[in-house]
Formats: structure tokens, C-alpha cells, sequence
């Protein structure tokens, strides 16, 4: 890939990012947390710990980031996410450190359902459900 379309690339994420909805930049947190994950999984079957972990902290950031928008005071459903968030930072950081793809699967198969119900969310209804 060439450094004009790496830019235009990151220069076209940003501004997604800055037009989006609060709703709209919690999508795009989980997509970019699967990708993660799943780039996670390729490198540790490529046998690239590098790239693992760079997947793997980014991954974190991201789960950290979710974690950061769950509004305390927001009833059962908000803490049961930020227990959930707090359960797959220790596990992304576990399967960094045992190099287990099968914690990583894992983790995907509880971000997914949780991802594609939010997609699904009336985004006008969002406070509701404990996310800021």
C-alpha cells in the first residue's frame, strides 16, 4: 500500500470519527475491537508475536475506551458491561501473555453478539441503555 493511500485512508477514518454520533463512534469501536481480535488470532498462527501484541494492546485500548463510556449510574446493563469490559481486559491481557488464540475466540464471541445488538439500538435511545 502506497503512503498517499495509507493517508487518504487514515484521513477518511478521522473524519468518519469527528461526523459521527455518539451511537455511531461506540460501532465503530467495536468493529475496530473485532478486527483487533482477529488480527490478534492471525498473527499468533503466523507465529508473529509483535504483531500479536500490538493487536492485543490495541484491543485493550479500545475495551478500555468501551469500558470509559458506560455511564455509572446506568442501572444493571451498565454494570454488567463494565463487568464484562473489566472480564476481556483480563483475558486480552492473558492471551497475550499465554499466546491462546482460544482465549481470543473467546473474546470475540462475546463481543460479537454484544456488537451486533448495538447496531441494532434505536442510537435515540442510547442513554437508556447505560452508555454515555
Amino acid at each position: 500500500m502506497s503512503v498517499a493511500t495509507k493517508h487518504y485512508k487514515a484521513v477518511g477514518a478521522q473524519a468518519a470519527i469527528q461526523d459521527a454520533s455518539p451511537h455511531r463512534l461506540i460501532e465503530i469501536l467495536f468493529s475496530a475491537l473485532l478486527d483487533r481480535l482477529a488480527q490478534a488470532k492471525g498473527a499468533m498462527r503466523h507465529g508473529d508475536r509483535h504483531s500479536k501484541g500490538l493487536a492485543l494492546g490495541r484491543a485493550a485500548s479500545i475495551i478500555a475506551a468501551l469500558r470509559g463510556a458506560v455511564i455509572e449510574d446506568g442501572g444493571e446493563l451498565a454494570n454488567n458491561l463494565d463487568a464484562l469490559y473489566e472480564y476481556l481486559e483480563r483475558r486480552v491481557l492473558e492471551a497475550n501473555l499465554r499466546n491462546d488464540q482460544g482465549i481470543v475466540e473467546e473474546c470475540s464471541d462475546l463481543v460479537g453478539p454484544i456488537a451486533q445488538a448495538w447496531s441494532e439500538i434505536n442510537p435515540e435511545r442510547v442513554k437508556t441503555f447505560g452508555v454515555a
